[in-house]
């Protein structure tokens, strides 16, 4: 038996379509983590973007055999995931709720360094909460680009896939973030 971890995504996806369950345990390993902390990005309550994240992955497990080669697995995955997430947003009235967290989402659980804070440290803080502010800021079709392309690091065919825009438009965006964020954060760089 081939070692999992090698295999690309839409080979695991085949061995799952054809029955092999650690297939499928490997994908979810693969994707929990990003999937969480992009949905958390959305829902700012992390109970509830879990509760989507394992959602998705039930309806990976229950439609495995909707999934065809045409997508990427991670497209497929992602476009569940956001859905559902919009869809419990719009219903709860949320819709423009938006957060942003470390790549890793574990940052609600960060342990304090008991050595006394130097200037850098609060320096380092300050700009950090000054970035997710202004990614905050930014309108929503703005937002969703930069976190998927610099967050969940995905290319620019992927998201394309995933929004179902054009790939010169999804680079198109991504710049004009990145030149409203560096307009945001102009007095923090030098």
């Amino acid at each position: 038996m081939a070692d999992l971890k090698r295999l690309s995504d839409e080979e695991l996806m085949f061995r799952f379509q054809k029955g092999d369950d650690s297939a499928y345990n490997e994908i979810v390993e693969r994707y929990k983590n990003k999937l969480l902390n992009h949905i958390f990005y959305y829902m700012k309550d992390r109970e509830w973007a879990e509760d989507i994240v394992q959602d998705t992955f039930v309806r990976v497990y229950l439609n495995k055999d909707k999934y065809k080669e045409i997508a990427k697995v991670s497209t497929w995955i992602y476009t569940i995931a956001i859905n559902l997430a919009k869809t419990a947003l719009s219903r709860n009235g949320k819709m423009n709720a938006f957060s942003i967290t470390g790549k890793d989402g574990e940052n609600d659980y960060e342990i304090k360094d008991k050595h006394t804070t130097t200037d850098g440290d609060v320096l380092k803080n300050e700009l950090s909460d000054v970035i997710m502010s202004s990614i905050d800021e930014l309108e929503e079709k703005f937002r969703e680009i930069v976190m998927l392309r610099d967050v969940d690091e995905m290319s620019y065919e992927e998201i394309a896939a995933l929004l179902k825009i054009p790939t010169g438009t999804v680079k198109s965006r991504l710049n004009r973030a990145r030149l409203n964020l560096r307009d945001a954060l102009s007095e923090y760089i030098r």
